[in-house]
């Protein structure tokens, strides 16, 4: 017999509440971890993929029962780039839709009073109309290369809206579109593409001017394919030119001239937005919003958060490329896959909700470039 537990009407996170982050160590994990602290909660239960592994079941609810968290902020995930997506197909809707299920059933069996599940941008349909409204999804075919990580979210989606539906839990899902900031993910197999061009025009600009230093630095804090500091100068120069990171000559020289290769056309649009932006949102989201108002008025429990305010890609390589101070060439590998060719959120709903970002694109990129 299954154990119908009701919830009913809001409830307010107060400065001592138990909140559990689970995700707290990756870039919107933290994020959220530190928006909490700023603005005064100091009640946190937090947990490492060492300590806790969220795919197994029993795990999950053997900490549930054990720690009793009132609010959940579900931001664990297997995540990555368009490289990582075609390459661990399996493991991304595998891994994605245990982590989920068990986190949101915990939730609903051991009696927390409010959840946010991070879902992403891709949930929508590859042909859907821009901007991308939170009415379509589940209207269309999805994007081929990141379709099992989609699959995953919205069925994370759904299992928030439909565990409010039947049980009265007030769960609500958050979409944020591209992110980028503190923690991120610079490995060059399997990150986002601001990350992966922050890193590339790094690295370009110290080789166009001899900066070999600054080289094995990056690589023994971020070693590419297991090649670090310690290699050799031709085993360094081979594994960036295999991540289109090349010398057009040999010979060493101050100033001699780089070409970055970059993925697709360098014509598709993406949104950006900044994690310690996204951060606020989810706290704002989950302090002022409830999914009882969300279902009633909208029949959805989910959010878009973004900027509304997109730029190809191709603008995007030149805003890094400028900010570094790299001199060489871009060259466009139209032979491989670039995604979707626009994604814009759009976020009425969200600032009709009386929140808005306050860090534009540049100052962020160039605040990430400094700490990296």
């Amino acid at each position: 017999m299954v154990n119908i537990r009701v919830f009913s009407g809001n409830v307010i996170m107060n400065k001592s509440s138990k909140i559990y982050i689970a995700g707290h160590n990756g870039m919107v994990g933290s994020a959220i971890l530190r928006n909490l602290k700023g603005k005064g909660y100091n009640n946190f239960i937090l947990k490492s993929s060492k300590e806790l592994d969220l795919t197994k079941q029993s795990d999950v609810e053997s900490f549930f029962d054990n720690e009793r968290p009132e609010y959940v902020f579900d931001a664990a995930a297997k995540v990555g780039g368009i490289l990582a997506n075609k390459t661990y197909r399996a493991q991304f809707i595998y891994e994605n839709l245990m982590i989920q299920n068990n986190i949101i059933h915990s939730s609903y069996k051991y009696g927390v009073k409010k959840l946010l599940f991070l879902g992403s941008s891709c949930i929508y349909p590859k042909n859907a109309p821009q901007p991308l409204k939170e009415e379509y999804l589940l209207t269309g075919i999805l994007e081929e290369t990141n379709e099992p990580y989609a699959i995953a979210k919205i069925a994370g989606i759904k299992m928030c809206e439909n565990y409010f539906r039947q049980y009265g839990c007030d769960f609500i899902s958050v979409m944020p579109t591209n992110l980028y900031g503190p923690n991120d993910n610079y490995n060059l197999e399997t990150s986002h593409v601001l990350p992966a061009l922050i890193r590339k025009f790094h690295l370009g600009h110290c080789l166009e001017t001899d900066n070999w230093e600054a080289i094995r630095i990056d690589l023994n804090k971020r070693p590419i394919e297991a090649i670090d500091g310690n290699n050799t100068d031709e085993e360094i120069l081979t594994i960036l030119s295999k991540y289109g990171i090349s010398p057009l000559q040999i010979t060493k020289s101050p100033n001699r001239q780089i070409s970055i290769t970059l993925w697709g056309s360098g014509e598709v649009y993406r949104e950006f937005l900044h994690v310690d932006d996204m951060a606020d949102a989810c706290v704002y989201i989950i302090e002022n919003v409830n999914a009882t108002k969300l279902y009633n008025e909208l029949k959805q429990t989910h959010i878009n958060i973004g900027t509304g305010l997109d730029c190809t890609i191709k603008d995007l390589a030149n805003i890094v490329k400028d900010i570094i101070g790299f001199n060489g060439s871009i060259n466009w590998d139209a032979t491989k896959p670039e995604g979707t060719y626009k994604k814009l959120l759009d976020v009425n709903l969200l600032n009709n909700l009386n929140w808005n970002p306050k860090i534009s694109l540049n100052e962020g990129i160039e605040n990430v470039y400094k700490k990296y």
